[in-house]
């Protein structure tokens, strides 16, 4: 099919210019072969199209109503690579995106912000603290805490995602505050997951196995309990750094941190990405920079 485009538009521009040398020079051409490429439209349609003397071009009436068609076909072509290098700039159709329940809270207004930008695009967002199959879910794009050992699976890093241990100031009243990740198991911790992770990773290498009457695979469960002053809970910094500035929760053991991970966004491998995928991870990961540097510790954790 390639070369059948090459020899029609060979043929338009050779009529166009009135000459076989005309034609080349605007192709990058030699005249012979213009001249080789012609005749070879010729034989593979089975009519001549132009009559040619040394000096002068004429098409017979099977070329002019054939050079009619390809005008037609070259510009529906254009018009097509033209539509398309216009959508890999612009996002359109519907993109679905699943994310925790807590992080799709904050990804919803950046996401109402992103359809404002290309508002031939619809958005779905799914909000689970379940690992859902992105492929088998129909889903485009994953915004997940850490990177998953998927090899269909395209991980790319959008901000740090630095982990905080708090609990309410009625229950750290109560309990007192833990002078090192030791004195954990003496505490009431709260655990998420399904089962509940009870292995608290510290950046040193350190873990520590908690235990607590409270677990559930909801994070959004376990950040409530907190507040309610049930227990010490492990959670990211975006989502409880609301309820720190206010005072409704408290950070203990800030001389050992927590391991850090990285909230990735995720999708299939495919040879060629979508634009509205593309241009929306490119969109997160330009925001949530941003919103980082509001968050002078998680700005500078690169543990």
């Amino acid at each position: 099919m390639a070369d059948e485009l090459i020899q029609m538009r060979v043929f338009v521009r050779v009529v166009d210019s009135g000459s076989l040398s005309a034609a080349g020079r605007e192709l990058g051409l030699s005249p012979a072969v213009v001249s080789r490429r012609l005749a070879a439209l010729e034989q593979r349609l089975g009519v001549r199209l132009i009559n040619r003397t040394t000096r002068s071009l004429a098409l017979t009436d099977e070329g002019a109503a054939f050079q009619a068609r390809c005008m037609r076909i070259l510009a529906d072509i254009e018009d097509a690579e033209t539509q398309a290098a216009v959508g890999a700039r612009a996002a359109s159709g519907e993109l679905r995106v699943t994310s925790t329940v807590a992080f799709a809270r904050r990804l919803s207004p950046l996401l109402h912000e992103f359809q404002r930008l290309h508002p031939g695009l619809s958005i779905r967002l799914h909000a689970s603290d379940a690992v859902i199959n992105i492929v088998d879910g129909g889903f485009d794009l994953a915004v997940r805490f850490g990177a998953l050992a998927d090899s269909s699976l395209i991980a790319r890093e959008l901000a740090p995602n630095r982990r905080v241990i708090c609990a309410s100031p009625d229950y750290l009243e109560r309990r007192g505050r833990p002078a090192s990740p030791a004195e954990l198991v003496h505490h009431d911790c709260l655990l998420m997951g399904d089962p509940g992770a009870d292995v608290w990773q510290f950046a040193d290498g350190t873990s520590v196995r908690v235990n607590g009457a409270f677990a559930s695979n909801d994070g959004e469960i376990a950040h409530l309990w907190a507040l309610d002053g049930a227990g010490l809970v492990r959670k990211s910094i975006w989502d409880v750094q609301a309820d720190l500035a206010a005072g409704r929760l408290e950070t203990v053991l800030d001389a050992h941190p927590l391991a850090c991970a990285y909230i990735h966004a995720m999708y299939p491998h495919r040879r060629f990405v979508a634009p509205k995928v593309r241009l929306c991870v490119d969109f997160l990961r330009e925001r949530l920079a941003a919103q980082a540097l509001d968050m002078p510790d998680l700005a500078a954790a690169t543990v």
